[in-house]
């Protein structure tokens, strides 16, 4: 038996929830349930974070939640409770399948049926930026290897769980070689664990352009956290079906499920919202728990229930639809389906019971890591990089040169186009000469002699080398 929580949440939640767990608990579902009450009675009884310190302690020693959606106040303050869970509980993999149930909910492809697999803590979405000079600001995207190897090995776990034949990974490393290089490498190091399941790379521009028009020739995609963020909800709209998908949060130690919809308090207690949503996200959590057999039967049962067109008021319809029915109703109709499998939609067969196989991070030996040069950003409002240049060289030594200076990116020394557009944000390259290396000490010689000559210095990046490695980009044109 696997003990979860359970928070009823807001406007519909109690009614799709109440659902939700009687269709699970019929079809064998072996679980010990305790509830928490979190969400908008929480926000108003004055905790701006909607949980109390309690229902957090419950979450985090049973480790598995089911969520039914809340109600976030407008106004006042309050923090939105689903991304403090996630990042509170490192919930580092957002998993949302998506699957078209045509004819039954109108969908431009029939035969989609994939999953996208979100990293969720890191990349652009960590939020770093800053405002550098007048005219430009940063934001800071941050890769790391943790975050690259829990993300791809989960997307192949959960292939593996599911039957699913094929991992494609989308980035965009033939431009960001360093950040997305490194998800790219270690999706073809874990890749080479998995010799049964085909692996595959796309770069995402290209790659979403062809999910858009043959998402049939995916089946799991895995992707950093903004490409995934885009990628799911367009994938969620292509199937026809957003109202009725579940979502998974999955954490080293924790998960978080629910549905993607909203709490819809205008149908609250009204018995005519659709609980496929949150049934969904329920089937996700068995599969994660290793009670797959269980999110089998109530998956097919689920289709069954569809196919006969026993639909909520939001997807029926004449002519498709055979039966209007409310909340409860759909739940005991899809208990009745259980055992049974759909005929025109696809059954699903998910693999013999087993949690997904999740170790933690295991931390390599350090690299020998070695300064070998320094790029010192500079507000400078001339014109001529040829300009700053001199100025620049006048505050190097024989032990470090300047090598290059670039605009946004772009190559401006030496041998720069006139016609390359310049802001007031400048990057200049120093390179240690020789195989020793630079002391961090040059460094801080290096902006002390740029304050002598009134060069406004931003910030610094140190450039280094891993076992003899430049992990370091070039500039464009460079």
């Amino acid at each position: 038996m696997t003990k979860i929580t359970v928070a009823k949440g807001d406007g519909i939640g109690p009614e799709i929830m109440e659902a939700t767990l009687k269709v699970i608990l019929a079809a064998g579902a072996d679980l010990a349930i305790e509830e928490i009450e979190v969400g908008e009675k929480v926000y108003l009884a004055g905790n701006t974070s909607g949980i109390a310190p309690s229902s957090w302690d419950t979450i985090r020693q049973n480790k598995v939640f089911l969520k039914a959606p809340i109600t976030t106040p407008q106004g006042g303050g309050y923090k939105s409770l689903n991304v403090s869970i996630r990042k509170f509980l490192g919930l580092y993999a957002n998993v949302r399948p998506c699957n078209s149930l045509h004819p039954f909910v109108r969908t431009k492809h029939p035969v989609m049926n994939i999953v996208i697999v979100r990293e969720n803590e890191e990349d652009l979405y960590a939020g770093i930026e800053h405002q550098q000079t007048d005219e430009v600001v940063q934001c800071l995207k941050l890769i790391s290897r943790p975050g690259c190897e829990k993300i791809v090995r989960y997307a192949f776990e959960y292939a593996k769980q599911q039957n699913r034949k094929k991992v494609t990974c989308f980035t965009k490393d033939n431009i960001m070689k360093q950040t997305d290089g490194l998800f790219h490498r270690v999706f073809n190091e874990i890749a080479a664990e998995y010799p049964d399941i085909e692996n595959e790379h796309w770069i995402i521009d290209i790659g979403a352009a062809k999910m858009a028009d043959t998402p049939e020739e995916f089946d799991v995609i895995v992707m950093p956290n903004l490409y995934g963020d885009v990628l799911s909800d367009i994938a969620a709209q292509l199937t026809g079906s957003v109202g009725l998908a579940g979502s998974a949060n999955i954490g080293e130690e924790c998960a978080m499920f629910e549905a993607i919809h909203g709490s819809a308090p205008m149908i609250a207690g009204q018995n005519v919202a659709n609980p496929s949503g949150l049934l969904q996200g329920a089937i996700m959590m068995l599969n994660h728990i290793g009670q797959s057999g269980v999110a089998e039967k109530v998956q097919n049962a689920w289709l069954k229930t569809i196919e006969e067109g026993i639909h909520t008021p939001e997807i029926y319809k004449e002519g498709i639809s055979s039966k209007k029915v409310g909340t409860k109703e759909f739940a005991d109709a899809v208990i009745e389906n259980l055992g049974k499998k759909p005929a025109l939609l696809k059954p699903v067969s998910y693999a013999t019971n087993y949690a997904l196989n999740l170790p933690k991070y295991k931390r390599r030996p350090a690299a020998d890591k070695k300064l070998v040069g320094v790029d010192v950003f500079v507000q400078w409002n001339g014109s001529s990089p040829d300009e700053l240049a001199e100025h620049l060289q006048e505050i190097t030594d024989k032990e470090i040169k300047l090598t290059m200076i670039t605009n946004r990116g772009i190559k401006v020394w030496p041998e720069g186009f006139k016609e390359t557009f310049c802001t007031d944000h400048w990057r200049c390259r120093f390179m240690a000469q020789g195989d020793v290396g630079m002391p961090k000490a040059a460094v801080i010689g290096l902006l002390q002699q740029a304050l002598w000559k009134n060069i406004d210095t931003i910030k610094t990046e140190n450039l280094y080398s891993f076992d003899g490695k430049a992990a370091y980009s070039l500039g464009q044109g460079q």
